[in-house]
């Protein structure tokens, strides 16, 4: 299975209070993550992080990465300069690779993927999906997206129960045939 998740921000003591999350402590929010995460993800799966791991440095990054289950992947964010730091260089093998963007594609659809979210993305107007972290938006934005039929949505723990989100709870989402959304929906010819 693939997923994606982004804006961890682990060891960040002040997301707690900036994005109001649930938790008494940094130590409580990290190991929540990290339980999330694994009750979810298997080893042979594979995770999109679209950025913000931590503002920590490569030892902080490493601590908590290497707990998490799955091949990792790194979409670059904002606060990830750990991984341009020399430190960085002993643990590079935890990520397949890190990068700015990327582009999948999985069962006919095509997926645009990076820390920010985009007006216009490569492929929109031929249904892509643009994945995005970035926000720290709550469950309601991926709602409001769907029903105005805009094929974007925010893989953020914040907006998906602090765990990473499937490939297939997103198209569910996001191909959900109400309204507009049907215009999205690519024929079987």
């Amino acid at each position: 299975m693939i997923y994606f998740t982004s804006d961890l921000h682990f060891h960040h003591e002040n997301i707690i209070s900036l994005c109001s999350r649930p938790f008494p402590n940094v130590q409580k929010m990290n190991e929540r993550l990290i339980a999330n995460w694994n009750k979810a993800v298997r080893p042979q799966d594979e995770v999109f992080i679209l950025g913000d791991v931590t503002m920590k440095g490569a030892e902080a990054a490493y601590e908590c990465l290497s707990q998490l289950r799955g091949r990792k992947y790194l979409v670059l964010g904002n606060h990830d300069k750990f991984v341009r730091s020399e430190a960085w260089r002993s643990f590079a093998f935890t990520f397949e690779w890190v990068k700015d963007y990327a582009e999948i594609a999985y069962q006919g659809e095509r997926f645009v993927l990076c820390h920010y979210p985009f007006l216009e993305w490569n492929g929109m107007y031929r249904g892509a999906i643009d994945l995005h972290g970035h926000q720290h938006n709550p469950s309601a934005y991926n709602e409001a997206q769907k029903k105005q039929g805009i094929r974007r949505y925010d893989v953020g723990v914040d907006a998906n129960g602090y765990r990473p989100i499937s490939i297939e709870d997103i198209l569910a989402n996001v191909t959900e045939e109400i309204g507009e959304i049907r215009l999205w929906r690519k024929s079987s010819s």
